[in-house]
């Protein structure tokens, strides 16, 4: 947790997941990249599954609701998907819930006033039936996706949704911010932005929250570490690695122009960032579009 003007941040733990190395590295182009992660044999270290709590002046925001711990139950995956299959491990206990974490740090999720989902994959979604009484924010496009006739083989889980899930589908305005082409002010004081980060999902959005002096970037999945996104490397699940390393070339040129706190949902030393305020401490070296 940190000060921030009239506001404080929270880092909200949410269990732990392990996935394939090529899936946090791509390797290879196009199919091959995707085909490369699928088969993949080794672990990475578990990893932290993190939602992110605003208190705001305005009200509480969540970012993110994180995993649930109805993963453990048999047939919460669908045994037909190769990713789910073999491909993702996650350890998440009851008192793990975003729910519990909250009450924890002396938060109520019936407080919050509005969730900014990054993305729907589960391990950001997983907790949506901690938010009933919460406006909830998805992209317009994010959510046609999710929703669709390819969702579940494209990793959503629609099925494991509140029945009464009814989001608000969010429209990006043309105003931009750096070097992002269009945003939305999600509070009246325009300190809580949605910016545009498409690549790892298409229609995946991240949350900007400003101080006097410190920018935090509450990135969701456009990249899996502050190390990952500083080498623009293309995770091994993006469908357009185009799309998605021009979203990490823009958070590269966006952390490079004002001192930027740059906080993933798996990154195990987001935590620590944003204890610290600590800042990207260094310039993005752009990669070429010709090696993705």
């Amino acid at each position: 947790m940190r000060d921030v003007v009239g506001m404080r941040v929270h880092a909200i733990q949410t269990g732990t997941v392990a996935i394939r190395p090529n899936q946090l590295r791509g390797r290879g182009p196009g199919p091959a990249r995707l085909l490369n992660t699928v088969i993949d044999s080794g672990w990475t270290e578990p990893l932290p599954i993190y939602a992110w709590v605003i208190e705001h002046p305005e009200g509480l925001i969540a970012v993110d609701t994180g995993e649930t711990a109805r993963v453990k139950e048999k047939g919460y995956f669908p045994a037909w998907h190769p990713y789910f299959r073999r491909n993702v491990r996650e350890w998440v206990e009851p008192e793990d819930e975003i729910g519990p974490r909250m009450r924890a740090v002396g938060l109520s999720p019936d407080d919050v006033r509005t969730v900014i989902m990054t993305h729907l994959h589960t391990d950001h979604a997983g907790g949506l039936a901690h938010f009933q009484r919460a406006r909830i924010l998805v992209d317009r496009r994010a959510y046609q996706v999710a929703t669709g006739p390819f969702g579940q083989l494209l990793g959503f889980l629609p099925r494991r949704w509140p029945d009464w899930f009814r989001p608000t589908l969010l429209d990006l305005r043309p105003r931009p911010l750096g070097p992002f082409p269009s945003s939305l002010d999600v509070t009246a004081e325009g300190d809580v932005t949605i910016v545009p980060t498409p690549g790892h999902t298409d229609g995946h959005r991240s949350v900007v929250v400003r101080d006097n002096d410190t920018t935090y970037f509450l990135a969701g999945d456009a990249s899996y570490a502050e190390q990952t996104m500083m080498e623009q490397q293309v995770d091994g699940l993006s469908l357009s690695a185009r799309i998605a390393l021009l979203t990490l070339r823009r958070i590269g040129r966006f952390v490079a122009e004002q001192p930027t706190v740059y906080l993933p949902t798996h990154d195990p030393r987001s935590g620590i960032r944003l204890r610290n305020r600590i800042a990207t401490a260094m310039a993005v070296q752009e990669v070429p579009m010709t090696q993705h």
